[in-house]
């Protein structure tokens, strides 16, 4: 997708979700949006009226009236995109929507692409990157943690943290510039002790961010928790309980689950995505033997295991690899039955005392709540560490070469690297930095593939 701008084009879309309601917004932005929209609205003329006002009045195409709407008019450069803007508060429907753009593009506009709304408000220095990227998660938002995150990185929680990194940095390679300067006069400028510490205080605060990206990745994407165990320990009926709902087929018959079932229930602002997977056992049907080697993949991509067992926990040892750095519960299941030979949780707790134990009965609800309070409380754990969290691959990827490039640095300054040296490693490291907000030269594929997430109209 070509995102080149062009200053000359004005743009116009919905910038509502499809379907029908009771208001519906067209926008138009861009150097003639003003004049256009004036054209075909019948009231105050809009070139008259200040920024930041709404006035009443009809869109007509000539005696044809099409609706009666309110219009804002947005004056550059105080507008979302930076540039003149007017939107139109139709009434709701489709068809009026339709033709409100239409008649906007037959007066000389352009039909937006998507995101591009955004994108000229990137380029107009209204957002850099991560607060453009976190328009399209507080839209996409679907939890409260979720929506803490993009209201925080569109408010600039990012961007200003690496801010500071960056200033810091460009500092001392100014200085390390002026010694190359005056590099016949054998002088030095910046204090190598003061950049290794430097250096040293930004390394651990880019690790910082990098490990920030587990829990940010897991609430922007919903954290995903394979229920795991041998056949008919209560894995079904487990996920009924916790969605309060028959999602799965219950029944006595071992091996009834065949395939991975999987539902997102949001719990205290959290999304989990429960898989409930099929019995891991040694079976000759081909059709149950495809379902065990797709619960242990689920195993693999989870970041949360709920192991579910009646008589002994030999699974954890089969699946101990992929079990390793997981939040993993091993819950004793059908505690509500008597003569129950559960094992105790002291050798539990010695044989696997990285794992959370009790026991849980779906039947009477014991422990149920206690399952959910644990997942949750987890979770605020991994976000209490935090001061910013990264939710973006592209973020993550970013700070891992600053961290290579900032390594380098160090390793440097450690071997008395020449100036010039050590200023193409500061410069790779500013250069990544800047890449995550915007302040470099970004590729125009970096931009397509950012703002072609967006709905049009955004």
């Amino acid at each position: 997708m070509n995102f080149r701008f062009s200053a000359e084009d004005t743009i116009v879309a919905p910038a509502t979700a499809p379907g029908v309601g009771a208001i519906g917004i067209v926008r138009l932005s861009g150097t003639q949006a003003i004049a256009i929209a004036e054209r075909i609205f019948y009231g105050k003329p809009l070139s008259k009226q200040p920024t930041h006002t709404l006035r009443w009045g009809k869109i007509q195409e000539k005696e044809r009236i099409i609706d009666e709407v309110v219009a804002a008019v947005f004056r550059a450069p105080g507008s979302y995109t930076g540039e003149d803007t007017v939107e139109f508060y139709c009434h709701g429907s489709p068809y009026i929507l339709a033709e409100v753009v239409d008649l906007c593009i037959r007066e000389g506009a352009r039909q937006a692409m998507p995101g591009e709304f955004t994108q000229r408000a990137f380029i107009q220095g209204k957002l850099d990157l991560t607060q453009a990227e976190a328009v399209a998660d507080l839209i996409a938002s679907a939890n409260k943690a979720s929506h803490e995150i993009a209201i925080m990185q569109m408010r600039g929680g990012i961007s200003s943290e690496l801010s500071q990194l960056r200033e810091q940095l460009i500092h001392f390679t100014a200085l390390i510039e002026l010694e190359l300067d005056f590099s016949d006069e054998d002088v030095a400028f910046a204090n190598r002790k003061e950049l290794e510490e430097l250096i040293a205080a930004i390394e651990n605060k880019v690790v910082d961010l990098i490990q920030s990206f587990t829990y940010g990745n897991a609430i922007k994407n919903g954290v995903p928790v394979a229920i795991i165990g041998k056949p008919n320990v209560g894995k079904s009926t487990l996920l009924n309980a916790l969605l309060q709902e028959e999602r799965a087929i219950v029944s006595d018959i071992a091996g009834t689950t065949r395939d991975s079932i999987e539902e997102t229930m949001t719990i205290e602002g959290i999304t989990f995505r429960f898989i409930d997977t099929a019995g891991i056992r040694e079976t000759d049907d081909v059709i149950e033997a495809i379902g065990v080697q797709r619960a242990k993949e689920k195993v693999k991509q989870s970041q949360v295991v709920i192991h579910l067992y009646e008589d002994d926990t030999r699974l954890l040892d089969q699946l101990a690899e992929d079990l390793s750095g997981k939040l993993v519960f091993n819950l004793a299941s059908k505690a509500d039955l008597s003569g129950r030979n559960v094992i105790e949780e002291a050798v539990l707790l010695q044989q696997y005392p990285a794992y959370k134990h009790f026991s849980i009965s779906v039947k009477t609800g014991y422990h149920i709540d206690k399952l959910k309070s644990e997942l949750v409380a987890y979770f605020q754990e991994q976000r209490s560490g935090h001061d910013v969290i990264v939710s973006h691959l592209r973020h993550k990827e970013a700070l891992e070469k600053t961290l290579a490039a900032l390594q380098q640095v160090s390793e440097g300054l450690a071997n008395s690297l020449p100036g010039d040296l050590l200023s193409l490693h500061l410069k790779d490291a500013l250069y990544y930095l800047g890449s995550i907000t915007g302040k470099i030269d970004v590729d125009q594929d970096i931009l397509g593939a950012i703002f072609g997430k967006f709905c049009i109209g955004k």
